[in-house]
């Protein structure tokens, strides 16, 4: 029988469900296939690769002509969020592993950060680095690893932080209490980072500089989907992955008695509410949020977006419900 952890279910208000300006982009996909499952995110290096990571550990790097492929490394875990930092190095988040770097020429590995105050990283979800080498990051949650996220949803509290790691290797925790912390990425003058939550709907912005620094203030909130991986455009719009649209049957109990959420927990990990396969991003303002534009679609061979970069004029997704990237070019 599988063993899971527990769960310590409490009592959760989900957000209202605010409604969008309707989708305007209907681009056509074309499909990358990859070697492996669930390539999570993706980004670009400015060469021509992009790159991302799947399960079983393997790194990947595509080419952005020719959609060739070739393993560059392997973290020995789950890599999840990436980033390219200044250097050319390659940021990961690994579930099991932390926050490393990679030497993408080598393929050689070093840890970042595997722990903070004492306590193992758990779910090391995504990352960015400013121009002065910090690195902001992510934890979805300290309760539960990659392969019982579905935990998180189930108990409803608010496990997950924001971090930076300073450029002399302290380790600093900016917010705390989120619900499911995922996407991270800096506005275009680096004034806020701004980062998302998956089961709490929403992209906020924590301010780095201005009469508001240090302080959380929200960008999109009552999201109709659940955001994931994020990322800035070249003309500093944020974009977000939208990895399914709300779950109503999960926010539900989220408001009844912890007890049947315990009892749902004994089920087959597999028979746990999921995520539905759709093809969704949305770029909004940086400024104060609204739309500018939104592709929602569905694809026989993409699905669950959890990746989101725009290079240029055309824009990569990530998804782990299929074994393959996805690309649309932008009018």
């Amino acid at each position: 029988m599988e063993v899971k952890p527990p769960i310590d279910p409490v009592r959760w208000q989900p957000t209202a469900v605010r409604r969008l300006s309707a989708p305007d982009l209907d681009r056509w996909l074309t499909i990358v296939p990859l070697p492996g499952l669930a390539p999570e995110d993706v980004v670009v290096d400015g060469r021509g690769g992009v790159y991302t990571g799947v399960v079983g550990g393997d790194v990947i790097r595509v080419d952005a002509e020719s959609g060739s492929h070739e393993v560059v490394g392997n973290t020995g875990g789950r890599p999840l969020g990436l980033a390219v930092a200044r250097d050319g190095r390659l940021l990961i988040c690994d579930s099991h592993r932390g926050l490393l770097e990679m030497n993408v020429t080598t393929g050689e590995f070093e840890t970042l950060v595997d722990a903070f105050e004492g306590r193992p990283l758990t779910f090391c979800s995504n990352a960015v680095e400013a121009s002065d080498g910090s690195v902001f990051f992510t934890e979805s949650t300290d309760r539960f690893g990659y392969e019982h996220y579905k935990g998180a949803a189930l108990e409803g509290r608010g496990s997950g932080s924001l971090f930076r790691l300073d450029m002399d290797g302290t380790v600093t925790r900016l917010v705390s209490g989120l619900h499911f912390a995922n996407g991270v990425t800096l506005t275009a003058d680096e004034s806020a980072v701004v980062f998302a939550e998956t089961t709490g709907a929403r992209v906020s912005k924590f301010w780095l500089t201005g009469p508001e620094a240090g302080t959380v203030t929200p960008l999109a909130d009552e999201l109709p989907g659940y955001p994931d991986n994020i990322s800035t455009g070249p003309d500093g719009r944020i974009w977000v992955a939208m990895v399914s649209d709300r779950n109503a049957i999960v926010e539900r109990l989220a408001t009844k008695a912890p007890i049947l959420r315990k009892l749902l927990w004994r089920l087959p990990y597999g028979w746990l509410p999921d995520v539905k396969p759709v093809v969704w991003v949305i770029a909004f303002d940086p400024d104060d949020g609204h739309v500018l534009t939104q592709l929602h679609a569905s694809h026989s061979a993409f699905g669950s977006t959890t990746g989101v970069v725009q290079e240029g004029n055309r824009v990569w997704l990530g998804g782990i419900g299929s074994s393959a990237i996805a690309y649309f070019d932008l009018p």
